[in-house]
């Protein structure tokens, strides 16, 4: 199961610094990206046990994806640099490509 870190500073709100809020979004649409990807991942590994070959075969394409996903989020969230933008660019392309692997995976074991 993921494990998605749900922290969320109050340095963030209203009266800090601008640079400090884009920062906080960051991480938070980061770990939003993550969640909603482990989500998908928990289900599907779920029923993956009755899956023929090549779903397993799209499955272990993913998995080295996913991990490394999941690593560069938890390095945003500890970040506090501007090249983390970036990053988070990066990762939401990531999760995006996760998400339409795991919806094949998904649409393969429906037929």
């Amino acid at each position: 199961m993921c494990y998605v870190e749900d922290r969320h500073p109050q340095s963030a709100v209203k009266g800090h610094d601008m640079g400090e809020h884009s920062i906080e979004t960051l991480r938070a649409d980061a770990e939003q990206v993550l969640a909603k990807v482990c989500q998908e991942r928990d289900e599907l590994r779920l029923k993956l046990h009755l899956a023929r070959a090549e779903v397993r075969e799209e499955w272990d394409k993913l998995e080295p994806r996913f991990a490394h996903l999941e690593a560069r989020v938890r390095e945003v969230s500890a970040s506090a640099s501007d090249a983390t933008r970036d990053v988070g660019a990066a990762l939401g392309l990531l999760g995006e490509e996760l998400r339409h692997g795991y919806a094949r995976i998904r649409k393969a074991m429906q037929s």
